[in-house]
């Protein structure tokens, strides 16, 4: 590869982003319907579909979008959420209206998204026909965000006629994406969307750890205080409403078959990042997460971790981070060893609120012989095989139609 081309196919690494709301990946030939309505809100926007039968709000059920880098795709949500479980259609069917919210940004701070969401349920609430009291939730971070509101509403005496609040597959004890690659967003020597994508406000606060690109330092990202400490500041969580979350990943404390400290994707070709090889996380001090290398310019560097649970493993949705990095530095050129394409991203306790992330005894906890009344939450459920990150299943989206206010 001549040096200008393999120069570019460097830099050009960082194209992409890792997702953190259904997509429409299944959806096939699929084709989204015309909203009953269109809302624009401050910081964002939503779309408004009438239940089957309706005349306008009656039984409104507002759902948000999760994390990534950019504007919201409502297409694309809305085809995630019918692909493989039509969960709107679901919704219309049983006289449910829904609303979908989106941002102008959604990596922008959790505390900026939430006053979009504030915004939905406020016109959602001086639009509704009828008294039945609302469903409010959201997926990935959108859990989060519509988490923070409600709370924040409560906390402002201000009635958000809210009975059920739904969480599906939030990080409520944070989000993992593995050090290593973390950094080798950073190691790609231009600005890059990946790089933009995990040094975020959206990043910094949902991350159980992050890796700080100017220092180079690994921890609790100083966002991530503040937006915890805003998040005691309204009380946590609201008490109003019942509390429901739904977890992709299964509750008997069993993960993927991603074993520690083994390689997860190797470049192994002597073009494009050679000799690069990102690893699983293992326990330990100063444990090697990744061995970064690049041609323009050429440099080295090592990345280690201590006092890290073996997290890849652990139960929970699942992301592609190292399949989608792997399919971009193919595409450039290079030569891949891809060993773990998929790795676990919210954690199971994480998603169900019901122990933190730094033991590995309360990471790989078996959730189904844990005392319920230990969670945050009055009601969940651990999906019975490891699913994707926000993968709709029946299992899952049955339990939350199931639980609907009447």
């Amino acid at each position: 590869m001549p040096g200008q081309q393999g120069e570019s196919a460097e830099q050009a690494i960082g194209a992409f982003t890792l997702a953190g709301s259904p997509r429409a990946t299944a959806a096939g030939g699929a084709t989204v319907p015309v909203a009953d309505e269109e809302w624009d809100l401050p910081g964002g926007f939503a779309r408004v579909y009438y239940g089957n039968g309706n005349p306008g709000l009656v039984r409104p059920v507002v759902m948000a979008d999760g994390f990534n880098l950019g504007r919201s795709d409502l297409d694309a949500l809305y085809l995630g959420l019918e692909a493989d479980f039509p969960l709107i259609g679901s919704l219309r069917q049983r006289g449910r209206d829904v609303v979908l919210i989106g941002y102008e940004e959604r990596s922008a701070s959790i505390l900026d998204n939430a006053r979009t969401v504030t915004e939905a349920i406020q016109r959602t609430i001086a639009s509704q026909l009828g008294s039945v009291r609302l469903t409010v939730g959201g997926f990935s971070m959108g859990g989060i965000i519509t988490r923070y509101a409600l709370a924040r509403l409560e906390h402002q005496r201000m009635d958000h006629r809210t009975a059920v609040y739904f969480s599906y597959d939030s990080p409520h004890r944070g989000a993992v994406i593995p050090i290593g690659l973390q950094a080798f967003s950073h190691f790609i020597p231009v600005p890059n969307d990946f790089a933009k994508q995990m040094d975020s406000p959206a990043a910094r606060q949902m991350l159980w750890r992050h890796y700080n690109s100017q220092d180079g330092t690994i921890g609790v990202a100083p966002e991530r205080e503040k937006f915890l400490e805003a998040l005691r500041d309204v009380g946590g969580w609201p008490r109003i409403p019942r509390l429901i979350a739904v977890a992709n990943g299964r509750g008997d404390g069993q993960g993927l078959d991603v074993p520690p400290g083994q390689t997860a994707l190797a470049s192994t070709g002597d073009r494009v990042y050679p000799g690069t090889k990102l690893l699983t996380q293992a326990e330990g001090h100063e444990v090697v997460v990744a061995e970064l290398k690049r041609l323009f310019p050429k440099a080295e560097k090592t990345i280690r971790t201590s006092g890290f649970p073996a997290l890849d493993g652990a139960p929970g949705g699942t992301l592609g981070s190292y399949r989608i990095l792997a399919s971009a530095l193919e595409k450039a050129g290079a030569t891949v060893d891809l060993r773990h394409p998929d790795v676990c991203f919210v954690p199971t306790v994480s998603a169900v609120s019901i122990r933190d992330l730094d033991r590995p005894e309360d990471l790989y906890a078996n959730v189904d012989e844990l005392a319920p009344d230990g969670s945050d939450l009055d009601d969940f459920l651990c999906s019975s095989t490891t699913t994707g990150h926000t993968a709709i299943t029946e299992e899952l989206g049955t339990f939350l139609l199931d639980r609907l206010p009447e």
